[in-house]
Formats: C-alpha cells, sequence, structure tokens
C-alpha cells in the first residue's frame, strides 16, 4: 500500500510558516539543498527544476495532496499546476475544477479520500504544506520528513493544526548539516521505511 509522508520545514519551536503564510525566514542551505534535491528531486517545482540542473525522474513520489492555502501562492502567480511531474490533489470547497488534466480539485472529507488514495496503486504520496490539512490527516501519516531549521518565530502556521491527541512516530534517522539545519525522519510505529 502507498504512504502518506508529510515532508515540510519547520523552525525548532513548530511552525512551518508564519502568521502570514510567509516563509522567507527559512535559510536557503546549499547542503541541505543538494541532498534533498538528489533524494527527493520531485519536491522542487516543476518551474525550478531545470533552473537546478534537476532532469531526475521522480524517486519516491507521484501524487502531492495540499491545501488551498499551500496552493494559492502559485495562483497568485499564474502558475496552476505547480507540480506538473506530479498528480495534484487540491482540497478546496471554493476553487473551481481545475483545467490542467494533473491537477484535481478535491471538496470530498481529506481523510476518507487520502485513504482511498492510498489503495490506489502508485508511488507514495506527499503532503506538500501543513496546518490545518496536516491535521486532519496526521493519523493516516506514515512518515514524517522534517527538516528542522535552527529559526524560532514565535507565532505562526503550526506543523499540524488539531485537537489534543498524541501521535507517537519513531525516529529512523536525524541527520545534521554543518549549515544548521537537520533532517528528521520519523515512521508511525508498525510502518515500514524505505531504505535511506
Amino acid at each position: 500500500m502507498r504512504k502518506l509522508v508529510y515532508y515540510v520545514g519547520s523552525t525548532i519551536d513548530g511552525f512551518i510558516a508564519g502568521p502570514d503564510g510567509s516563509w522567507d525566514f527559512f535559510p536557503i542551505e546549499a547542503d541541505l539543498g543538494a541532498y534533498v534535491n538528489g533524494l527527493l528531486p520531485e519536491v522542487v517545482p516543476t518551474a525550478y527544476r531545470s533552473a537546478l540542473g534537476i532532469d531526475a525522474p521522480n524517486a519516491r513520489f507521484d501524487a502531492v495532496v495540499m491545501g488551498r492555502s499551500t496552493y494559492d501562492p502559485a495562483l497568485a502567480e499564474g502558475v496552476t499546476s505547480p507540480y506538473a511531474h506530479l498528480k495534484q490533489y487540491v482540497f478546496s470547497r471554493t476553487l473551481p475544477p481545475a483545467a490542467e488534466p494533473e491537477v484535481e480539485i478535491v471538496s470530498a472529507d481529506p481523510v476518507e479520500f487520502v485513504r482511498e488514495l492510498k489503495r490506489r496503486p502508485g508511488r507514495d504520496i506527499w503532503l506538500c504544506g501543513g496546518g490545518q490539512l496536516a491535521g486532519q490527516l496526521l493519523p493516516e501519516v506514515d512518515e514524517l520528513m522534517i527538516k528542522l531549521y535552527p529559526v524560532a518565530i514565535g507565532s505562526g502556521i503550526p506543523l499540524a493544526t488539531r485537537d489534543f491527541d498524541p501521535r507517537r512516530f519513531d525516529l529512523v534517522e536525524a541527520r545534521p548539516f554543518p549549515s544548521g539545519p537537520v533532517l528528521l525522519h520519523y515512521t508511525r510505529p508498525g510502518t515500514e521505511s524505505e531504505d535511506r
């Protein structure tokens, strides 16, 4: 069965973006970027792949799920298919159907939809962005891959917004980078992780 993998950047105090959705305070570190681009080339938006010299095929994911807040910045720039190399599912009850065949606007319950999506054949599914959608999907998350940056911001959009409901994950790997961030890889107990 396919896995849902929450891959995201976070501050050390648990925020993935500022209160306004900005994330420009995250440092762009060459060592972490080079490692991630080699490990997961498909998480780089289509528009930036050639500029970064990424022409590798998808290594792990063939689909991405995101909420409206994650999709909106691309729309604001006129980009209606930010990850054209992936099947994109955008959860929104207000967006009209997408014109691009690789983008599907989903108004259904995210948990039920992702459960069904995980049963379909294919590669793993990337949960992009976070906050409310990540909070709803947390029970379905099989792996967490968190780029933990040495920055504290005090408030913003949390890694997952949900009622108190502790969920345990097992640490698979903690890979520090000389520039300061740490890539943390966790799995839900009882879930086998891919070899890294």
